[in-house]
């Protein structure tokens, strides 16, 4: 048996969910695809997938034996094109990933326009709070935000994001003044599941000694979506990266406090695998996806500037620049938080 395309059955088993599901996709029998993943098991000595009369479960070899086949049949779909170089065009499967908000708000417009300029490619969209293995997942691109840990990447730097401390304008007037970090220890506090009950702030001039705000939160929620909602409805303070709140900021249904004591912005980039830039699908995404990525948080960036309270507070009577224009407030600024 074609080992090869023993290999293809598999992982479209595993894509489909059961072996009569990829039988019908390749116009095979059910019998004829459980031979070829019979053959891989006997092939590497190790049972690749539980079966079951109605469905199929990898097993812990076979979830190491997929990624790898993924990465072989992917790699042999695109020598072709390499070979070729500028003279193929863009097509194949793109798979991309992103985190879940990032990827929903700001790549995903992105890659509707890109789908509709290049018809010959398809791509996937994988959003996730966690860190994909590019190249054990087959994943081409990803948009990472903050610092990079793996240098064996190639990265495209397409911005930088900051984060604030938001919270409604009603709750701001309802609560005590926020002038300084410490001075969260008095509000209600709309925190995220995953993140610990503490905010880290920068140094105060003239320390180099991070300031740490411990608090009890009043709301935990696991979802970004229900924490910016929930900041909206007046609940309490949250604190989230820039783009997650740019809409409700914009609108005036939330106001930056603590901007003065903000963190240095973080990056944001693509980033893909050494010498995949060369597939043509690759390569015409990123070409495509940088210069809007730049633009965008340029754009999110100005935006943001343009509304925060200006300065930190000094007194009850301090002024602030408040949506571009001065004024009396009994507020302070903050700034945002990763999610």
């Amino acid at each position: 048996m074609d080992r090869l395309d023993a290999m293809k059955v598999f992982v479209l088993a595993v894509d489909e969910g059961s072996l009569a599901a990829a039988g019908r996709k390749l116009g095979r029998s059910p019998a004829a695809v459980s031979r070829a993943i019979a053959f891989l098991e006997e092939r590497v000595g190790a049972e690749l997938l539980h079966r079951t009369t109605r469905s199929i479960k990898l097993s812990e070899e076979g979830e190491r034996y997929v990624a790898i086949c993924r990465r072989v049949l992917t790699e042999l779909e695109e020598a072709d094109d390499i070979v070729a170089g500028p003279r193929t065009a863009p097509r194949g499967l793109l798979a991309i990933t992103a985190p879940v908000v990032s990827g929903e708000m700001v790549l995903r417009p992105i890659l509707d326009a890109f789908l509709d300029a290049y018809p010959t490619v398809s791509a996937k969209l994988l959003l996730f709070d966690r860190s994909v293995n590019l190249i054990e997942e087959g994943v081409d691109i990803a948009l990472r935000i903050g610092p990079l840990a793996d240098s064996a990447m190639v990265a495209m730097r397409v911005g930088e994001i900051s984060r604030v401390v938001v919270a409604a304008p009603r709750y701001l007037k309802q609560h005590p003044r926020i002038a300084e970090p410490g001075d969260l220890a008095k509000h209600q506090i709309v925190a995220m599941a995953h993140l610990p009950n503490s905010w880290t702030f920068a140094p105060q001039a003239g320390s180099s000694a991070a300031r740490t705000v411990q608090f009890i939160p009043r709301l935990v929620v696991n979802s970004t979506y229900a924490a910016v909602a929930s900041a909206v409805a007046g609940r309490g303070v949250a604190r989230m990266y820039s783009y997650q709140v740019a809409e409700q900021v914009a609108s005036g249904e939330l106001e930056i406090v603590l901007a003065g004591d903000e963190d240095p912005e973080m990056p944001a980039h693509l980033i893909c695998p050494q010498g995949r830039l060369a597939v043509p699908k690759v390569r015409a995404f990123t070409d495509f996806a940088v210069p809007r990525l730049k633009k965008h948080f340029a754009q999110l960036k100005k935006s943001l500037g343009a509304r925060r309270h200006c300065g930190r507070a000094a007194t009850a009577n301090a002024l602030f620049c408040v949506y571009g224009r001065r004024a009396e407030s009994a507020t302070v600024p903050e700034r945002l938080t990763p999610i």
